[in-house]
This record gives C-alpha cells, structure tokens and sequence, in this order.
C-alpha cells in the first residue's frame, strides 16, 4: 500500500448558519481546500463526501453528484461518491478516499464533509438523528441518543465512581479550547457551575453536556505521498485508517460502558502505525456527549478502564495537559454538523502537526488520532496521522 498525505485542508464556519445554503457550505469548504493544495481540478481523480441524512435534514439526496457539480467539477466528469455512517460518514469518506489512494486506483482526491441541520426544527432534527438507532428496539419506544447515552452515563457512574462533575469538566475543557477556535460554533469559556445547574436533559446528562445542532462543511485533499512534495513541503501523512462495527442497539453490547468498535477500530490503527497509545501526542475524539469523551478516551487506550473522568479532573486532556483531547473545541463546542465531524476532525489533527492551530496549538505535536463514531457506537473509524 502506498502512503497517503494530507495537502489541503478547508473548513466553513459551524452554528446556526440561517444565510448560508448546502450548496454554498460544500463549495466553501472545497475551495478552501483545493486552494490550500494548490491544485486544479484536472488533477482531482475522484471524490468523496460523507453525509448522514441530507434527505431528511434538506430533502437533497444524490449527493455526491451535486457535490461535484456546484464546486464546478461537472464538466470533468470526475466519480463523486457520497457516504453514509450516520454520525461517522466524514471519518468513513476519509478512509474511503484513504484506501483509493492507498491501493493506487487513485493519486489525489477530495475528501468532503456536509450537514445543514437547522433547517428543520429541533423535533424532527432528533427524529432524524434517531435513526443512527436501532429503530425496532431502541427508537420506536422513545429512545433518543440523549438518553440512550444518559444510560451509558449512569451505568459508568455506578461501575466506576464517575461524578456529574467529571463530566462537567468534560463540557468546561472543550468549551475553553472552542474560544480559541474561530470555525467553532461557540465561542466562549463556560464555568461549571453553568453546567450543573443546566436544564436535564435525560439525567445525568444537562443541556450543556450535549453537543448542539450544527451547520457546516469541512473537507481536505489526499495525494499520493510520493507525489505530495510538488504541492506542499507541510507534509501529513496519514499513518493508519481503523474501523469497526458493533450492535446498532444498546442492548445487545457485552458492556455499555465500552465502545467495542471503539477498541477495535483503534487497535487496528495501531497495528499499522505500528504504534502504541503513548506515542499520540493528542486526539479529537467524537465527544457528542460529556461521557462519550470519557469513555472514549478509555476505550482508545489512553487512560485505564474507568479513570476517564478522574483524567478530566486532574488536567490531562486539558490543552496544557499531558494529552490533549479536542483541541478545536470538540463536537461540544466547535459543533456536529454530523457529516462534517469527521472529515473537521481531521482538519484539525492536520492543522495541529503542521503548527498551524494558532492559539490552541499543541508543542511539538508529531502524531495525532481522529476518533469517529456513528450512532451509539455501532460503527468506529480511527486515523493516526503524523507530520512529515
């Protein structure tokens, strides 16, 4: 298999994005990026784009067709594929367009990432998110993803010890590393009293445990690595691709409070980085809930079975900490445009291990992990991702 860089990343702002269209977010995020790369579209040999539910969300299906056609590709002809894995549809179209470059089908692709959300009201936004769930077991008796992982959150509570305060500080980190993002959704630095005392949701989780609705497009350029020196000298290569499947329903997992796709998905990263935890310098992992980072950051190796949140409250993933966890602020506060996330995550990894994060930048950051998960853990993908 052929190395694969990273030589072009572009993003749209994410939030509540009322003036901005589908078609305008994609193009936005694409331009940035082909731009990023310097390379014209006769160099493009395909494209990708991960989107859950653009039927639902803006009645558009046919994706990656429309993809190529408003960012100006039509006349070329180039093969435009759109993919689903509910939440994790970006992280699966980056190991797609990874692997078609990897087995020399492909030399450069554009990788893409799109969901406009608020286009329709917070009722049927859930409603469509639910069907991530196992719609016989799980959703047709009311179960939303708010308390299928309030259920993730109690058990881990009465396994582990872990505190509504953990997951508190879970929401205050990312929150202070989103004030430091200008493509966040929000903003500003929360306290955790704010976080506490908000609205329930589905207990243990509050409001402010629970990533928003989102607006927005992200998307970056893959090359041939052998090949990327003519574009770039900000070389990232990406290391490793992981993914893995579970059980759509909750109920049918070993132990809630594991993501199994999470740990395979991760160990295959691994093995063909042929690296160990303690050689990631930081991660973005998929923290759609304050227990979702807990857990992940368990699952992925990072800290040991069940001190995920006491690791939150003693500052290791903090951005100072000995390992940074969502440095762009996270789904918590950059936002979860769903079938952006993915492909963000990855901007922001790249951003990081070319020193180019700004305020939020990690020292001396020479590997970093993308962590994407759909539904409640039904499907995990990990990239690994190192400067060159």
């Amino acid at each position: 298999m052929r190395d694969v860089a990273v030589i072009g990343v572009g993003l749209t702002k994410f939030g509540e994005l009322w003036d901005r269209s589908f078609r305008q977010l994609i193009a936005e995020a694409g331009s940035k990026a082909i731009l990023d790369a310097g390379i014209e579209g006769k160099d493009i040999d395909a494209l990708y784009i991960g989107s859950m539910s653009s039927g639902r969300f803006v009645d558009q299906e046919h994706v990656g067709a429309l993809v190529a056609e408003v960012s100006g590709f039509s006349h070329l002809h180039i093969p435009a594929t759109r993919v689903e894995g509910a939440c994790a549809s970006g992280g699966l179209a980056v190991r797609e367009g990874f692997l078609s470059i990897a087995s020399g089908m492909n030399d450069i692709v554009i990788v893409g990432g799109i969901e406009k959300m608020n286009d329709v009201g917070g009722t049927a936004a859930t409603e469509t998110l639910a069907t991530a769930a196992d719609q016989e077991w799980e959703a047709f008796f009311g179960a939303t993803f708010p308390g299928i992982y309030a259920m993730i959150a109690t058990r881990h509570m009465h396994e582990y010890g872990t505190t509504r305060e953990d997951l508190a500080h879970v929401a205050v980190k990312n929150h202070a590393n989103g004030a430091l993002n200008p493509y966040a959704q929000y903003q500003s630095p929360i306290s955790l009293e704010s976080v506490l005392r908000a609205t329930m949701v589905a207990y243990p989780l509050g409001l402010m445990d629970c990533s928003p609705v989102s607006d927005g497009a992200a998307s970056i350029v893959l090359c041939a690595a052998d090949k990327a020196k003519k574009y770039t000298d900000k070389l990232v290569r990406i290391a490793a691709s992981g993914q893995a499947s579970d059980t759509l329903a909750l109920h049918g997992r070993r132990d809630i409070c594991t993501l199994d796709a999470t740990v395979h998905a991760s160990r295959m990263a691994y093995k063909q980085a042929k690296v160990t935890p303690k050689d990631i310098d930081f991660a973005e992992v998929h923290d759609c809930f304050t227990i979702a980072e807990i857990c992940a950051i368990e699952d992925l190796g990072i800290v040991e079975k069940g001190q995920g949140g006491k690791a939150v409250q003693q500052g290791i993933t903090t951005l100072n900490g000995s390992f940074p966890v969502n440095t762009s602020g996270g789904l918590k506060a950059k936002g979860h445009p769903v079938g952006a996330t993915g492909v963000a995550q990855v901007v922001e990894a790249t951003l990081q291990l070319r020193g180019d994060a700004g305020k939020r930048q990690v020292p001396d950051a020479k590997r970093g992990m993308a962590h994407n998960v759909g539904g409640s853990g039904a499907t995990c993908v990990v990239h690994i991702l190192e400067a060159m």
